[in-house]
């Protein structure tokens, strides 16, 4: 072993080792040692930050953003409505959601098909009685495995064709994964499908900040425009549309004003109603009946073209001029250039008009004003924003334009016109300057911590390869595998990636161990292409902790699960894909090579 592979392998022991500590984030252990290799020059200056250019980190970017617009635009939703009825207990549930939400991961990176099923997982928990916990962990393990399908749908899968492309001079094609990941997702779901019950039945949830503020109920006032039909036109489809959680607060017709009017009210085109019910439940009925919120149409006064529209959740404070006032008396939108959209009291719900009601300190307004004056408004007015957190509110969704411009990137990448880069960075940009999502809304879709993650691990990983490193730990393994059947050979590559993800990061092990099994195939005399499927798999499926992936962290508090939780669901799924997936692959990808 030279000098310079004995410093290129303890810089990645060294990396991984503080990964499974554990004492620090993962990005800053990955800059930390891409800082360590730099200094000690084992990293050339020019390669430091070639990781941060790498197509996989613009196509892991590109994906954010394009499932960000997905679900803004409120399809799943739409797409969801159908099944809702025939949802009725847990035994339909988890198949149903495991396999939609795997499904989706083959169209978008499975942590944001996770993220867009999750919020209707758990409306669908609430109405039915079925605790989330039974729901959210195989949902997240089907994003997992859905994920396996096809080139975009996991980082591991990014990873490993950018690998292939750089030693073979060809990467991995959108669906040539499929075969492997698709059989691998059916036997999942069916897995998932009864397995569920190894969870625990009831678990409370890890409340957080957000959820306690998005629990407020608000009064907000709309109109209905002209031509409006939905439904029978009556009070009732409203309530019932927003499954019982919107209440009609009043009807006001001309100078006639209905308290509480009945279900079988009908209504009429200029009709003006005050609705109380949570944030997000009162946007969700607000855009999918059409309605129009008083407020939000008056013009707010941009300072630069570049400005934009946003609504923000804010507090009276105790010295505010906004006490014992009105909105009308004010004059908001003329004096301060703010829109009232929404109000919220502690034990009260207001039947007055939102331009008549006297407000106390303590009251949370949703208001909507130009990006670069809100915060200037909001201090002239005594307000103070809730946690930075921004809400929606009636505001306009492209239903089908990220759907259409995604679906149009995969065909032309699946069919060679586009490099997968060019074509899904082409596409999130396609879907912001159209629209579907605001740059504010897609700077947040960025997942910045695996984004910088992988960038900085590049050139660490590379470090094995320039070194020799990897050409060397596979002489070792070609050995001590000497005479052995390649299909072995392939299981054991396999269960090293899925041993080493759950403490590494998925996206971390497969950079380490893809040119280890590069090496391998070289000395071995086999095709390469068996054992990259195989780290890609192995890295993929991380079932045993809440850590190796984003997915099953990101049920970890709704889910209110604990560690020990993930083993016991996923252990026999790790097992089950073990014992499968070598064997498929050596089928599909033979040891000889095509």
């Amino acid at each position: 072993m030279t000098l310079q592979q004995g410093l290129s392998f303890g810089l990645i022991g060294a990396t991984v080792l503080c990964f499974i500590w554990g004492r620090w984030r993962y990005d800053l252990i990955a800059l930390g040692s891409l800082a360590v290799g730099l200094v000690s020059g084992l990293i050339p200056i020019k390669s430091a930050f070639a990781g941060f250019s790498n197509d996989i980190v613009v196509i892991i970017g590109s994906a954010l953003v394009l499932s960000a617009a997905i679900s803004r635009s409120g399809l799943v939703d739409a797409l969801m409505t159908p099944l809702l009825p025939r949802l009725k207990d847990e035994r339909t549930q988890v198949p149903a959601l495991a396999g939609v939400t795997a499904l989706l991961s083959m169209a978008t990176k499975n942590v944001g098909a996770l993220a867009l099923m999750t919020p209707s997982a758990l409306r669908i928990a609430d109405n039915t009685g079925v605790s989330p916990s039974r729901l959210l962990m195989p949902m997240s393990f089907g994003s997992l495995v859905g994920g396996l399908a096809v080139l975009v749908g996991t980082s591991p899968n990014i990873i490993v064709s950018e690998v292939r492309q750089q030693a073979l001079g060809r990467p991995f094609a959108m669906f040539d994964f499929m075969p492997v990941g698709g059989a691998l997702t059916v036997l999942a779901v069916l897995y998932l499908s009864f397995a569920y019950r190894l969870l625990p039945r009831s678990r409370a949830a890890t409340a957080n900040i957000d959820a306690a503020l998005a629990a407020n109920a608000y009064v907000t006032e709309v109109e209905v425009p002209e031509g409006w039909a939905f439904g029978r036109g009556r009070v009732g489809d409203l309530q019932r549309a927003a499954g019982d959680a919107v209440a009609v607060v009043a009807l006001l017709r001309g100078r006639r004003r209905l308290a509480s009017p009945h279900p079988n009210r009908k209504i009429l085109p200029g009709d003006v109603l005050l609705l109380d019910g949570q944030q997000q439940r009162l946007n969700e009925l607000i855009v999918k009946a059409r309605l129009k919120l008083t407020d939000a149409d008056r013009p707010v006064v941009m300072q630069e073209p570049t400005d934009e529209v946003r609504v923000v959740e804010a507090v009276i404070g105790a010295d505010s001029d906004l006490i014992g006032q009105t909105a009308r008396g004010l004059a908001l939108n003329h004096t301060y250039g703010v829109n009232l959209l929404g109000v919220s009291r502690a034990g009260y719900r207001m039947a007055d008009r939102l331009a008549t009601v006297r407000m106390k300190a303590g009251d949370i307004l949703v208001l909507q004003g130009a990006e670069q004056r809100l915060p200037d408004a909001l201090q002239a007015l005594g307000c103070l924003p809730l946690a930075e957190r921004e809400v929606r509110l009636g505001g306009v969704r492209h239903a089908l334009l990220p759907t259409l411009v995604l679906a149009a990137a995969m065909a032309l990448v699946a069919a060679g016109v586009l490099p997968v880069a060019g074509g899904f960075f082409a596409a999130a940009v396609l879907v912001v300057a159209a629209g579907g999502l605001r740059m504010r809304e897609a700077y947040a879709a960025l997942d910045a911590p695996v984004l910088v993650l992988v960038a900085a691990l590049i050139p660490v990983s590379d470090t094995v390869q320039a070194s020799g490193g990897a050409d060397l730990i596979a002489g070792w393994l070609s050995g001590a595998f000497h005479g052995a059947p390649p299909l072995l050979t392939l299981t054991v590559m396999m269960a090293v990636a899925m041993a080493a993800t759950p403490f590494l990061n998925n996206a971390a092990t497969v950079l380490i161990v893809a040119p280890i099994g590069l090496g391998l195939a070289k000395h071995l005399g086999l095709s390469p292409d068996p054992f990259l499927m195989a780290v890609a798999v192995g890295a993929g499926c991380d079932f045993l902790t809440p850590v190796g992936h984003q997915c099953n962290t990101l049920v970890l508090g709704p889910g209110g699960y604990r560690f020990s939780d993930y083993p016991r669901l996923g252990a026999p799924l790790t097992v089950l894909i073990l014992a499968v997936a070598p064997g498929l692959i050596a089928l599909v990808w033979p040891f000889a090579g095509r």
